[in-house]
Parts: structure tokens; C-alpha cells; sequence
């Protein structure tokens, strides 16, 4: 039960990180977020929910095409899951958008916004990891 917590907490801090300083690209913001401090923490549940419970399912349908690039197929997977937490989370009534992403369709903007933003946000979390111990 700690590990979730202290995950959770860690994953707030780098969905907070990202969602204020990632700078905008061509014309919109990458990921955008303007809720309080409690829908980022619910951001980072269900943020946490999908990569726990969908993440390995893709990435073990994924393995061929992973070794085949040599694991970067994982970026558009981490991508695709942020835009899938997104989904999720604009269902519930937070506000999470991820380039032009659910308003519009996806296009390839949006999906280098994800793919961007899923990397910020995994390394701001291995660097709060490294910080607190869990």
C-alpha cells in the first residue's frame, strides 16, 4: 500500500511538472491541465490504473515489433497510453489534453505531443524517484 501511495504521489509531482512547464509546439501546448492539486492526483491514479492494467498487455502484444526496433516502439507506447489516460480522464470530467487530443482527432501533432509528453514524464519521475526513496 505504500509503494502506490508514495507512486501515485511521485507520478502527481511529474503530471504537475508537465503540465506547467512543457512549452508549447507549433501553435498549441503539448499537454495541458488546468485543474487544482486534487484532479492531478487523480490524474496520476488513473494514469497509474492504465499502466498497471493495460500497459504490460500492449507491450507483451508489442514484443515482436520491440525487438525488431530495438525497444523504441515503447515511446509510442508510453505515447499511447497518455493519450489513453487522457480519454479517461476527460470521461470523468477532468480535463487532461494531450495536444489536440480527445477534442479532435488524432493527427501526427498530437501524437508527437504524446510521445513527448510521455517521455517528461517518465523522466521526471525516475528523477523524483531517485530524490525519494520508496
Amino acid at each position: 500500500m505504500r509503494g502506490f501511495v508514495v507512486g501515485t504521489v511521485i507520478t502527481a509531482i511529474a503530471f504537475y511538472v508537465l503540465t506547467k512547464t512543457l512549452p508549447e509546439y507549433t501553435g498549441f501546448d503539448l499537454v495541458t491541465y488546468d485543474g487544482d492539486l486534487v484532479g492531478i492526483v487523480v490524474l496520476s491514479v488513473i494514469f497509474g490504473l492504465v499502466n498497471g492494467f493495460i500497459g504490460p498487455i500492449v507491450r507483451m502484444l508489442a514484443l515482436p515489433i520491440s525487438f525488431m526496433t530495438m525497444g523504441l516502439i515503447g515511446f509510442l507506447i508510453n505515447g499511447g497510453l497518455l493519450l489513453l489516460t487522457a480519454v479517461i480522464a476527460n470521461s470523468t470530467g477532468f480535463d487532461l489534453t494531450v495536444g489536440d487530443f480527445p477534442p479532435d482527432l488524432l493527427t501526427a501533432d498530437t501524437l508527437v505531443a504524446a510521445v513527448v509528453g510521455a517521455l517528461v514524464l517518465s523522466v521526471v519521475s525516475t528523477v523524483v524517484r531517485l530524490v525519494v526513496p520508496d
